[in-house]
């Protein structure tokens, strides 16, 4: 038995926080019924046809979960909405900011007649303060918390290359739901759960809030390089293959020096003698590094730092990391079906093994409503008329 059997949850969710959220609920068992436009569906699956002509995103983000094609607008779309959460344990919604309240969506409308119902309010900026209406995407969440500032080269700030703010949201939506869980089984009430990617991202910026703390500068913009530690980065080999490391104290300065730059002399050099000079030198040190480096393969360098006990990492490609040793190694892929067929998929971090978790397909849009509006106890000729009605 999988932790969330019998946990059943109502999605009213697009792009990618709060499907992010949901799709790890419905790994560990949980019963997810995702609402969508009838039609279209999501709109994050036109994000791009990369999958077999499906969205990447998409994919990524919603297997497991039964499709319910509804228009939240249609007259009897609340009634539905109002049967499916009576037998519900927990709504998740990232609508726009206002929207699932008007809808009497909202928690406090809720809560009496369905006390035992979790909420999980996702948006931008708190379901209140002046900032509260704002839309939000992922990009700007990152500008607006300060990631692009610390983030880049010295020159050009940059973003991350992918979803950070609402990957952020979607997982402390997921642990605040499970916590709720827990709460919920202690107290039988159900509880409100307002989800804000700006404090996501907020705490996530901790160490560089707290090092600028009282004024003091904030760490500078140092490409993929460390910011306050010196060598600590990227390097480039001989072949042209570049690789990343890092040193974290005095005595893995002098053994990279004597074991992988073999010029010991450089680790009892004054000019090089704690991080912070290091750091303060980085450009002449950088060529001295680098110059040693030129005379080895990728593969070589990466022996004489395994040697020494340095830490590295090479600079993966995508196509790299589909074909990474150790995710072979430790079986960590399977596969899904789509409605383009079957595709692979990482077993979700933790997992033991596929068992463990809900590896099911990725719905087509509306595909499990009539199975969902009949378990509901509409007839079938009431989903004909909602059918022509383009209710669904």
């Amino acid at each position: 038995m999988r932790p969330l059997e019998g946990i059943t949850v109502i999605a009213l969710e697009h792009a990618i926080a709060a499907p992010f959220c949901t799709r790890q609920l419905a790994d560990q068992g949980a019963r997810v019924i995702k609402i969508e436009r009838p039609g279209s569906g999501d709109f994050a699956r036109g994000y791009d046809t990369r999958v077999k002509g499906l969205s990447s995103h998409f994919v990524w983000t919603n297997r497991s979960k039964e499709s319910l094609a509804l228009d939240l607008k249609h007259p009897q779309a609340a009634e539905i909405l109002h049967l499916l959460l009576g037998q519900a344990d927990v709504l998740v919604q990232n609508l726009a900011p206002g929207a699932a309240e008007r809808m009497g969506l909202s928690f406090e409308a809720l809560h009496e007649k369905f006390p035992q119902l979790i909420v999980c309010d996702i948006s931008g900026y708190g379901e209140d303060g002046p900032y509260r209406d704002k839309k939000a995407y992922d990009l700007l969440i990152q500008s607006e918390a300060g990631f692009l500032s610390i983030t880049g080269s010295p020159e050009a700030p940059a973003k991350a290359g992918c979803s950070i703010a609402d990957i952020a949201a979607g997982m402390y939506a997921y642990s605040n739901v499970l916590t709720a869980l827990i709460q919920r089984g202690k107290t039988g009430v159900g509880r409100h759960i307002d989800i804000s990617m700006l404090e996501c991202m907020a705490e996530w910026m901790g160490f560089p809030m707290y090092y600028a703390y009282g004024d003091a500068p904030p760490p500078a913009r140092a490409g993929a390089a460390h910011a306050t530690i010196y060598p600590y980065g990227p390097f480039a080999a001989g072949d042209g293959h570049v690789i990343m490391l890092g040193l974290q104290n005095e005595r893995e300065w002098l053994v990279f020096c004597e074991k992988v730059l073999r010029h010991p002399e450089l680790g009892t050099d004054p000019r090089y003698a704690s991080n912070a000079k290091r750091a303060s030198q980085r450009n002449d040190l950088q060529k001295l590094i680098e110059g040693v480096f030129a005379q080895l393969s990728a593969d070589q360098l990466i022996d004489r730092l395994e040697t020494a006990g340095i830490a590295n990492a090479r600079v993966n490609t995508m196509a790299d990391l589909w074909g990474h040793p150790q995710l072979a190694a430790r079986e960590r892929w399977t596969e899904v079906s789509t409605p383009a067929g079957p595709v692979a998929a990482l077993l979700p971090p933790g997992a033991a093994d596929a068992a463990q978790v809900r590896m099911d397909a990725i719905p087509a849009v509306g595909q499990h409503g009539p199975a969902i509006l009949a378990s509901l106890g509409l007839s079938a000729r009431q989903i004909e008329q909602l059918r022509q009605d383009k209710a669904i």
